[in-house]
């Protein structure tokens, strides 16, 4: 099984960026926990961040013939980003949304995802630990559509 972790905007700063909202591990060290994760429970995965909408919904589309599903921290775009809504729902593979932070108890308008509609769930507030279980999540998702 062939996972692929997207991380949008401002999530290359994880570490040095409000740790204080999202923890002081940087996106490598967290990276690195998944891929530990993940082959202990028999998975590949791959990594992509970027700060542009237009790469990111790329990723999503050339990851439809390439990967069983996609983990995705779309960072801000999670609340405006139609586009991206629109790419979830075109590549027909899951998506678990991650967020590190709880995003319910933040700023009015992160209260609102537009993604999530078109997404498998949405697992937030657990800080790094959010990525392992949108992970497990997932597989578990593409697990049960084998079958």
């Amino acid at each position: 099984m062939n996972i692929l972790i997207i991380n949008g905007p401002n999530l290359n700063l994880l570490g040095k960026r409000e740790p204080g909202v999202y923890g002081d591990n940087s996106l490598e060290e967290i990276q690195r926990e998944i891929l530990e994760k993940a082959k202990e429970i028999g998975t590949e995965v791959d990594f992509f961040q970027s700060n542009h909408e237009g790469a990111i919904i790329d990723a999503l589309h050339e990851a439809m013939d390439a990967y069983d599903g996609v983990v995705m921290n779309a960072g801000a775009y999670t609340h405006y980003s139609y586009a991206i809504r629109d790419a979830i729902a075109a590549v027909k593979i899951p998506v678990v949304e991650v967020h590190m932070s709880n995003v319910s108890a933040r700023d009015e308008f992160r209260h609102t995802s537009v993604i999530a509609p078109v997404c498998a769930g949405t697992i937030a507030g657990f800080g790094k630990n959010s990525y392992i279980l949108g992970l497990i999540a997932a597989v578990d998702i593409i697990s049960k559509k084998q079958k």
